[in-house]
């Protein structure tokens, strides 16, 4: 692996989707990563079709994940991929996942990491079994100014953390879309596809993330209500939370897929005892620092900005003024994964800032976070509940 490109084969992300194809622009930005072999969609048509447009050879794409998975390690060793993508429902993530480590390969996965918390578990013992490496898309911790606002905390920029408030706006599904056909509403609600959560698995898990990985706090219990508002929806579009963290940190989170006009909006907000911070993904180069005795510090994120922490500088790409935006966060994911891999092919250590991605650990709390929001959140007596484990 030394000397040559990473080889990836991809299960999902036809022509039809969306994700797919950010997932391998954003493989291929860094050089590491080249796209070999995929099975792209249960619809061997349009499976033949999207590998075509990546200009695979027809012999590297395949109609069923097993059969790349067996036809790949035929392979020669010089040919066959070295570890897959796995972009499908939620409901399809666990099976290719756990073939796929089991034959040897590494893992890059959406979020949520599997249907149930029940399939997380297994994932996380395969995962230690096989030694391999598995990295999770939660793509927000991949912007460089979300990077800057872990490293201010983590030194003590703020004091003592206080209060955490995190949210998720979006208004794409104020109406029944799904019955429409032809957009990612369908499976996403539809709780045989999308799990137990609609849009707390969705965007929540999103949120909850972002909270614990810029802060390094984990929620210890919360308080929750889940709401499906579109009539006839079989699965929640609005979810809100109080939130309970380690060392008597408080915190609010509120997501939603109905707030009308709304388009990505992801915020957080951090107080301590010093002073605070916010970062919203619709400005994602702004880092706003806050005190009460002067006045706001705007953290400008950009290549040359001399008052940035080296994990910022890490993941930066562009000079100041030019945006880092959400493929160049997934690709800060898809590099420190391939220079992980690398560095464990030739037996050395991972440096930390090459680990620094979201892995098998953080699927699992995502699952045991969706799993707590629902036993809470349709609890009409609106008690705290312990983590669930």
């Amino acid at each position: 692996m030394k000397d040559r490109k990473l080889r990836m084969g991809i299960i999902g992300g036809g022509k039809t989707g969306f994700i797919g194809a950010v997932h391998i622009r954003a493989a291929i930005m860094e050089n590491e990563i080249e796209l070999v072999s995929g099975c792209f969609s249960r619809n061997s048509e349009v499976g033949l079709e999207s590998g075509r447009f990546y200009h695979l050879p027809d012999k590297r794409i395949y109609k069923t994940y097993q059969e790349m998975f067996e036809r790949e390690a035929a392979l020669p060793a010089d040919e066959r991929m070295d570890f897959v993508a796995i972009v499908t429902p939620n409901h399809l993530h666990y099976e290719p996942a756990a073939l796929a480590l089991e034959a040897g390969y590494d893992v890059v996965m959406d979020k949520p990491m599997t249907f149930s918390l029940d399939e997380a578990h297994k994932l996380v013992e395969k995962v230690e079994q096989t030694g391999k490496t598995l990295a999770l898309t939660h793509v927000y911790t991949g912007y460089p100014a979300v990077k800057e606002a872990k490293e201010r905390i983590a030194r003590g920029d703020l004091g003592t953390i206080r209060r955490i408030l995190v949210e998720y706006t979006q208004g794409w599904l104020a109406q029944r879309i799904e019955l429409q056909g032809g957009n990612n509403a369908g499976w996403r609600t539809d709780p045989a596809r999308s799990g137990k959560g609609g849009a707390v698995g969705d965007i929540g898990t999103h949120a909850w993330h972002l909270s614990e990985y810029i802060t390094g706090l984990k929620v210890e219990e919360l308080c929750g209500e889940l709401k499906a508002f579109v009539p006839g929806r079989p699965i929640d579009d609005d979810a809100a939370a109080f939130l309970h963290y380690e060392n008597g940190v408080t915190g609010i989170l509120h997501v939603t897929q109905i707030a009308v006009g709304e388009e990505n909006n992801l915020k957080i907000r951090v107080y301590g005892e010093k002073g605070g911070l916010e970062w919203v993904q619709q400005e994602p180069n702004t880092l706003l620092i806050k005190s009460n005795d002067k006045s706001t510090e705007e953290v400008r994120i950009g290549g040359g900005f001399g008052n940035l922490s080296p994990l910022a500088k890490w993941n930066i790409r562009t000079p100041g003024g030019h945006p880092e935006g959400f493929i160049e966060a997934f690709a800060n994911i898809y590099r420190n994964f391939a220079l992980t891999v690398r560095a464990k092919a030739a037996g050395e250590t991972p440096t930390a800032a090459m680990l620094d991605f979201p892995t098998v650990y953080d699927g699992l709390r995502g699952l045991q976070f969706i799993e707590t929001m629902v036993t809470a959140g349709y609890d009409d007596n609106k008690k705290w509940v312990k983590w669930v484990s």
